[in-house]
């Protein structure tokens, strides 16, 4: 059959598809339902992607669906390079930032020029929390792992001896995506984990 395509630029798609793959064993600080296993990367993506077209009308603001859902399935690509750095890892955090945009010039290029910065653009407007699709995108970016302390009975929490405070500053900016998912969140998710001891209310 006579090839009528480039082969050369479907074969950069392929390999940044076969590159992407290492997601899958990005395991995060999040317990699956049941407290069994940690989540990987791969798993928090694509269950907060079906999330954000259910809870869409909890948007603070009217977004495009579309691009919060491709935000969401991108903003963590570049921890195949830069590793997942757990939410409340200080020391971590202070190279957090240089690590990921060194991964994102080096993950992005593998793609033809054009798809490589439309990837990297939705990257870049997570990252600036400017828009309300990225606004949005960080709010059930904060809000899954709540949701996940709820099914594991608040395991890793426990097993931290976190703290309200501490689980409070790391989600700050929360209600700028939807002020009703981040007060959903905390009276569902975070108080009933306080009256089991499972976080230390300082």
């Amino acid at each position: 059959m006579k090839e009528s395509f480039d082969k050369e630029r479907l074969d950069m798609i392929v390999d940044f598809c076969k590159e992407i793959d290492k997601e899958k064993f990005i395991q995060r600080r999040t317990y699956l339902t049941g407290g069994e296993r940690f989540e990987n990367d791969a798993e928090h993506a694509w269950h907060m992607a079906i999330m954000a077209l259910l809870l869409e009308d909890y948007s603070n603001e009217k977004v495009d669906i579309h691009r919060v859902v491709s935000i969401l399935l991108i903003h963590d690509l570049v921890e195949v390079y830069a590793g997942d750095t757990f939410a409340y890892d200080e020391v971590g955090k202070l190279t957090q930032r240089q690590r990921e945009l060194d991964a994102a010039d080096k993950l992005f290029a593998i793609l033809p020029e054009d798809l490589g910065h439309r990837f990297r653009s939705l990257w870049d407007e997570f990252e600036a929390w400017e828009t309300p699709e990225a606004r949005f995108a960080h709010t059930l970016d904060n809000f899954q792992p709540l949701m996940q302390q709820d099914l594991s009975k608040g395991k890793s929490w426990k097993e931290c001896d976190r703290k309200l405070s501490e689980v409070l500053r790391r989600n700050e900016r929360s209600a700028q995506g939807s002020e009703v998912l981040w007060d959903y969140a905390r009276k569902t998710f975070i108080d009933p984990q306080i009256e089991k001891g499972n976080l230390i209310e300082d």
